[in-house]
């Protein structure tokens, strides 16, 4: 049960950690600040976590990370809109 909660939390944690910079952006109208190469290597990061969750069978996985890549794919978006 512990570990659910401890997964669990670091998912969500993760599933949001872009909304940060999404908001800024759209606030801005900017993203000078932004680093593509870390925005594709996060999403490729993830589309693999996302196939091992698939794997595993596993939601928490699958479910953070399809939250992730689809923030992800918001912020890359709006990187190439505002750069």
């Amino acid at each position: 049960m512990i570990w659910t909660c401890i997964g669990t939390t670091a998912a969500v944690l993760t599933m949001f950690g872009f909304v940060p910079q999404i908001f800024k952006i759209l606030r801005t109208k900017s993203a000078s600040d932004v680093s593509l190469v870390t925005m594709v290597q996060f999403l490729i990061g993830v589309s693999f976590w996302l196939i091992y969750g698939i794997h595993l069978r596993d939601a928490i996985i699958i479910g953070a990370n399809a939250v992730t890549f689809l923030t992800l794919t918001v912020l890359l978006r709006l990187y190439f809109r505002y750069r």
